[in-house]
C-alpha cells in the first residue's frame, strides 16, 4: 500500500490518565520501534515540514503530537520542561508504547532530556535537535532581536525566516520553500497555538536557562546513545550548547550543518531524515 503522505495523514486523538486529550497524527509503517518528535516553541502538528516527516516515515513507525495545551490537545500548556515531559510520557502510555526512539527539536529537546532522565526504559535512542542543558550559561532567554522575530502575538514569514534561517541567499530561499511546504496542508489543519501556550513554553525556557552548573551533571544519567545536531550558525540555540551537551552525556556525538540556523532540520531535511535513519539502525 502506498505509504500516506504526512500532508494527508489524518489527526488523531488519544486520552491520557491525566484526563487530556492528545490530537496526534502517525504515518509510515506500524509495528517497529516508534519516533515519536516532540515540536519546538509555539509548533503544532502543522509545523512539522512535511518533507522530513516524509523522509522520516519511509521505512519507520513516526508519531507526532500537540502535547498538553498545545494546539488541538486539551488543557493548558505548563510552565516546566519536567511537567511537559511527563505529559509526553502519559501520551505514550495511551498509545501503549512502552519502548521508543525520541527526536526532540528546540524545547522538545529539552523536554526529550527530561524523559529520559524520568523513564529511562522508555527511550531507546534519543535525537536532540538545536539543544541545550539545563542551567547553561547563557541560556536564560533568547537573544532581544530572536524573542522580537519569534515571540511577538503573531509570527510573520519574516520573523520566521530572521529566527530559523541565516542570511545568506540559500538559506532564506530554503527557509521560503519551507513555508511554503508547511502551508500545503489544505483540509484538517490544526489548531493555531495560543498566547498562554507561548507565555507558558517562554517561562518553561527560562527557568530550564536559569543558570545552576550543578545542573550539568544530571545528563550523566542519561545512558542511551545520542545523536545531537543543530545548524552551524544558530541564533536562538547557539551550537556551542550542542558541544557541551555532548559533554556531559556518556554516548553522544555532534553534526552541524553547514549555511543552517535553528532550522536546520529543515533546511537540510533529506540529509537530517538520512542522518537520523542511519542512527537509529547503527
Amino acid at each position: 500500500m502506498p505509504q500516506t503522505r504526512y500532508v494527508e495523514a489524518v489527526t488523531r486523538t488519544a486520552k491520557g490518565a491525566n484526563h487530556i486529550v492528545y490530537a496526534y497524527r502517525r504515518v509510515g509503517p506500524e509495528g517497529g520501534r516508534p519516533l515519536v518528535l516532540l515540536q519546538h516553541f509555539r509548533g503544532n502538528l502543522d509545523s512539522w515540514d512535511p518533507d522530513l516527516i516524509d523522509a522520516l516515515s519511509t521505512f519507520r513507525d513516526v508519531i507526532v503530537f500537540d502535547n498538553t495545551g498545545v494546539g488541538a490537545t486539551t488543557g493548558s500548556t505548563p510552565t516546566t520542561i519536567a511537567h511537559m515531559a511527563d505529559d509526553a510520557i502519559v501520551f505514550a502510555e495511551a498509545l501503549g508504547l512502552d519502548r521508543l526512539d525520541l527526536l526532540g527539536f528546540s524545547i522538545g529537546s529539552f523536554v526529550a532530556q527530561e524523559v529520559a532522565l524520568t523513564r529511562p526504559s522508555l527511550v531507546e535512542k534519543l535525537i536532540l535537535a538545536s539543544t541545550a542543558p539545563q542551567g547553561a550559561p547563557g541560556m536564560h532567554g533568547w537573544a532581544p532581536d530572536i524573542i522580537d522575530a519569534i515571540g511577538g502575538p503573531t509570527t510573520d514569514a519574516e520573523g520566521f525566516l530572521h529566527g530559523f534561517f541565516t542570511d545568506s541567499v540559500a538559506s532564506r530561499a530554503a527557509g521560503a520553500r519551507f513555508l511554503t511546504r508547511i502551508s500545503s496542508r489544505t483540509q484538517g489543519r490544526d489548531v493555531q497555538t495560543t498566547w498562554q501556550t507561548r507565555n507558558a513554553q517562554y517561562d518553561a525556557v527560562l527557568k530550564w536557562g536559569t543558570p545552576n552548573f550543578a545542573l550539568l551533571h544530571r545528563l550523566d544519567a542519561i545512558k542511551q546513545h545520542v545523536f545531537i545536531a543543530n545548524g552551524d550558525s544558530d541564533r536562538m540555540i547557539l551550537p556551542w550548547y550542542s558541544h557541551l551537551t555532548a559533554s556531559l552525556l556518556p554516548h553522544a556525538f555532534v553534526k552541524l550543518y553547514p549555511d543552517a540556523a535553528h532550522g536546520f532540520l529543515f533546511q537540510h531535511a533529506q540529509t537530517f531524515a538520512a542522518d537520523v535513519s542511519g542512527f537509529l539502525d547503527s
